[in-house]
């Protein structure tokens, strides 16, 4: 099975693995509380937008921190 964006591509702009599960996890529930709050539906999963994000060199790791604890825990 293929995967759509390669892993490499992704690694390219996020250096690691664990580092890439947190900025797209973090990116994924901006999305999804931004279209919450704005009442608008979603075509793709906020997952998969993050993801999309990534692979297009939108969103990197640069500006996360990994061991910021996210805010409202």
């Amino acid at each position: 099975m293929m995967l759509y964006p390669a892993m490499d591509k992704l690694t390219s702009y996020v250096p690691n693995r664990y580092m890439l599960v947190n900025v797209v996890a973090r990116r994924a529930r901006q999305i999804a509380e931004a279209a919450e709050e704005a009442g608008e539906p979603l075509d793709e999963k906020p997952v998969t937008l993050a993801i999309h994000e990534v692979a297009e060199g939108r969103l990197e790791a640069g500006g996360v921190d990994p061991t910021a604890e996210e805010e409202g825990e």
